[in-house]
């Protein structure tokens, strides 16, 4: 465990993200492990396939990440404001709730994936594949649901790096099932999405051991899950707000995965490839945001006014570099990571793929923005506006699929993210001024109260 209220912020939210930063980076490995091995031994169409689901896992499995996410936010304020007993009721609250939604979610994700798929235009040529993959993916949920809540538990009382073993062994897992799965067994996609669930499992299973024996204040009884009720409308409040916000801004990207389908099948792998190297490239700005989702959580537990405005300048001032950095190495070097994917011989991908990475890549200092004012307001317990700000993306990649991607085709369709990301940013901005401004008042009136406390 680590207490964020004490030290250099700067020190602290860098030490701090870089465990997270990692544990991002192999967490992507899941998916991208499996579109590697899959666009390499089955070929084009498979790719396509496994890539065309990723908007429906965004929409179905974000919304738990966004739930989990803001569960923990609870659990890390009263983890800052020394309120141990407090902790245990959040935990027991929190997987509760992240039962009940899991099964909720399971069951009306399996019943409607067709339908969906058939609204998402999916094309013919890959349809069969991509709801072979997706299916087992969204039956494996309460994998993917325990590994983050359990995670989330942790880094809520300060401890990052733990979870990130984890996900190590976990993606190890992974890659040698998929091998096994698809090269010996020749399971298709149905392979990739197995070999995903069971390395989830792993990770849930060994993040249960971790609490069980190294952290007593997530270890609960019977008595820890007596009169929640008013505990549930607390987890409630904050975790619903970011679970809608992820799944608002999947609608999005639902409704562009609609308009790529459309443009054919070179567009779904060129988006498929350029996507997952672009998830990777922007690890660095969502870890630093996450970070600060803690460090402010904690911070504004115990009153520490002071330090969560010294740690936001900090983290924006490092989270923009990193973002200016991670934009010229995937510029410049994009059609060598895009080869990891698809053969070279596929020319048109490769020309798509460039063509995405000159409009998003240049642009990735506003997802830098974008993430620290978001998280900040999420840890402060704000949770409203940045749901607001999701819709804002909604309506910015509604624009670029139904509207850019119409007259520009596929150059329309890669301006969707930068839109996004600039609305949202605009949404964000004057709460994020108003929260900062209560927060200098709250410090200068510490200030001035500690000196006539003292004897």
């Amino acid at each position: 465990m680590k207490d964020l209220t004490k030290g250099t912020p700067a020190k602290l939210i860098f030490m701090f993200t870089i465990p997270l930063f990692v544990g991002n980076i192999f967490q992507q490995f899941y998916n991208m492990v499996d579109m590697i091995i899959v666009g390499q031994t089955i070929g084009k169409d498979a790719l396509a396939a496994v890539g065309s689901t990723g908007s429906i896992t965004f929409l179905i499995i974000g919304f738990a990440q966004g739930l989990t996410a803001g569960l923990s936010i609870i659990t890390a304020q009263r983890f800052g404001a020394k309120d141990y007993k407090g902790v245990k009721k959040s935990f027991a609250a929190s997987l509760v709730i992240s039962l009940i939604v899991t099964l909720v979610l399971t069951i009306l994700s399996l019943i409607f994936l067709e339908p969906l798929l058939h609204i998402m235009q999916t094309p013919p040529e890959i349809f069969e594949q991509a709801q072979e993959f997706i299916s087992v993916i969204l039956g494996g949920m309460f994998a993917a649901m325990a590994f983050n809540l359990l995670s989330n538990m942790v880094r809520a009382l300060g401890d990052s790096r733990t979870p990130l073993f984890f996900l190590i062994f976990a993606v190890i897992i992974n890659v040698i099932l998929d091998l096994v799965f698809i090269t010996k067994f020749n399971m298709g996609v149905a392979g990739a999405g197995y070999a995903t669930v069971i390395a989830q499992m792993s990770a849930s299973l060994m993040c249960f051991v971790y609490i069980k024996r190294r952290i007593p204040l997530l270890q609960i009884s019977k008595k820890d899950f007596k009169a929640l009720k008013a505990e549930y409308r607390v987890h409630l409040n904050a975790g619903l707000p970011m679970a809608f916000q992820a799944s608002i801004i999947a609608i999005g990207a639902v409704i562009l995965q609609s308009a790529l389908n459309s443009l054919g099948t070179d567009a779904v792998a060129a988006q498929a490839a350029a996507g997952r190297i672009d998830q990777f490239a922007t690890q660095p700005m969502m870890s630093f945001g996450v970070t600060m989702a803690t460090f402010t959580a904690q911070n504004y537990g115990a009153k520490e006014y002071g330090r969560i405005l010294e740690g936001v300048k900090q983290c924006l001032i490092m989270s923009i570099i990193f973002s200016i950095i991670a934009g010229i190495v995937v510029i410049l070097f994009g059609d060598s990571f895009v080869a990891l994917f698809v053969n070279r011989s596929e020319t048109k991908v490769f020309e798509l793929a460039r063509i995405y990475f000159l409009i998003v890549a240049s642009l990735y200092w506003i997802l830098a923005i974008l993430f620290i004012l978001r998280y900040t307001l999420q840890g402060l317990g704000q949770t409203k506006i940045p749901t607001i700000a999701g819709i804002m993306e909604l309506i910015m990649r509604s624009f670029a699929a139904i509207v850019l991607t119409h007259y520009f085709q596929y150059p329309g369709a890669a301006a969707a993210s930068p839109l996004a990301w600039a609305g949202s940013v605009i949404v964000l901005l004057y709460s994020y001024i108003k929260a900062m401004k209560d927060l200098r008042r709250l410090d200068q009136e510490q200030k001035v109260q500690l000196p006539n406390e003292t004897p």
